[in-house]
């Protein structure tokens, strides 16, 4: 099924930082995280977001790591994907794919606010490192 959405296309990673309840801002994966968010005309988004200067492993194999450097891996980098519906003011994600296994057969909700030619994501009540947050995600249009 077709989908033209306003948000149909890929944006590109301009800042992901959790706001917490004292109104702390904490950036999960550093001030300098990159990433993508694309949204299909067939209705599935891809999300693949990043720490700056992730280690490499000692091997040139994406299953030879030691498990320290897996665990760096993991924990420097979120990806999901799914199907999506757009509502105007909020998206939701059904995520079928997801490096964080929990996230499986979940519905990822975010609040939809069009900024000049940016993209603000949100989502309230978020729980990230053991807090409850407001996660807030801001893009802009992916450009090669």
């Amino acid at each position: 099924m077709a989908k033209n959405t306003p948000l149909t296309g890929t944006w590109a990673l301009v800042a992901w930082y959790n706001v917490t309840q004292d109104r702390k801002r904490i950036y999960p994966l550093g001030e300098r995280a990159t990433g993508y968010i694309s949204y299909s005309h067939d209705g599935f988004v891809f999300v693949h977001l990043s720490a700056a200067d992730r280690l490499p492993y000692a091997v040139n194999d994406p299953f030879g790591g030691t498990a320290e450097e897996d665990a760096a891996a993991i924990k420097s980098q979120i990806t999901y994907a799914g199907p999506f519906e757009f509502h105007g003011d909020h998206v939701i994600h059904r995520v079928t794919q997801s490096s964080c296994p929990n996230w499986v057969g979940t519905e990822q909700r975010r609040m939809v606010e069009f900024r000049g030619e940016g993209l603000r994501l949100s989502a309230p009540g978020a729980l990230f490192q053991g807090e409850d947050v407001t996660a807030i995600v801001d893009w802009r249009r992916a450009t090669q």
